[in-house]
């Protein structure tokens, strides 16, 4: 169980350093594409790395990412009997849609090229869902389920 554990903490370390990294990469397109060169936008633009390296870091990233949270699922289904118990569903959906949000932007990245905005949206999308499945699932039970169930 302990290996599952360090897997998600690791998994959901990685993401969010590529989700950050995503909004970075959007802030410095965003300024680019708007040509505003004011000094505060000169210092930001000066402070980053070119955008292409900003990029790379970011699917390097979502890659080591995506394999920690691929060991994670696989490995909660060694010490984990019931997927679908009632505490354990909505975690266990959520984050295998963030796994499968993942898992297309990387092959979107390979097959089709995919960068900019679009993989800034689909990092953010499935980051979303992670953070749901580590932390609103749980609000999501405890709040919810017992409110209505009780």
């Amino acid at each position: 169980m302990t290996l599952h554990i360090v897997l998600s903490v690791l998994a959901a370390g990685c993401l969010t350093l590529a989700a950050l990294q995503s909004l970075l990469l959007a802030i410095q397109e965003r300024v680019l594409h708007l040509r505003r060169n004011g000094p505060r936008w000169e210092s930001l633009i000066a402070a980053l790395p070119p955008l292409q390296t900003m990029e790379n870091l970011l699917f390097q990233l979502i890659a080591v990412g995506f394999g920690l949270l691929s060991a994670a699922l696989l490995s909660g289904l060694w010490f984990i009997d019931n997927w679908f118990a009632q505490h354990l569903v909505n975690k266990t959906i959520l984050s295998v849609s963030a796994w499968l949000i993942f898992g297309v932007l990387l092959w979107g990245r390979h097959r089709h090229g995919w960068r900019g905005q679009a993989a800034t949206r689909w990092v953010l999308a499935g980051y979303a869902v992670l953070l749901f499945a580590y932390f609103g699932s749980k609000y999501f039970i405890e709040e919810y389920l017992s409110k209505n169930m009780g």
